[in-house]
C-alpha cells in the first residue's frame, strides 16, 4: 500500500492509471444500478473525470 502511495506522490504511471480506472469502473457501476438517483445524477462526470485521467496519466514516465 505504501508503494502505492509513494508512486502517486512521485507521479508515476502505474498508480494513476490505476486510479483512473477505478473511476471508470465505478461511474459505470453508478451508471447501471436502480436504487439511488444522486449515483445516476453523477455517473456522468465520475466516468468523464476517470477517461480525461487516463488519457493524462499515459504521458506520466513508467
Amino acid at each position: 500500500m505504501s508503494a502505492f502511495i509513494n508512486g502517486l506522490l512521485r507521479l508515476r504511471r502505474g498508480p494513476w492509471e490505476t486510479l483512473a480506472t477505478v473511476l471508470i469502473a465505478l461511474g459505470v457501476v453508478m451508471l447501471m444500478q436502480p436504487f439511488f438517483l444522486w449515483a445516476y445524477t453523477w455517473s456522468f462526470i465520475v466516468t468523464l473525470v476517470g477517461t480525461v485521467m487516463f488519457i493524462v496519466t499515459s504521458h506520466f514516465p513508467e
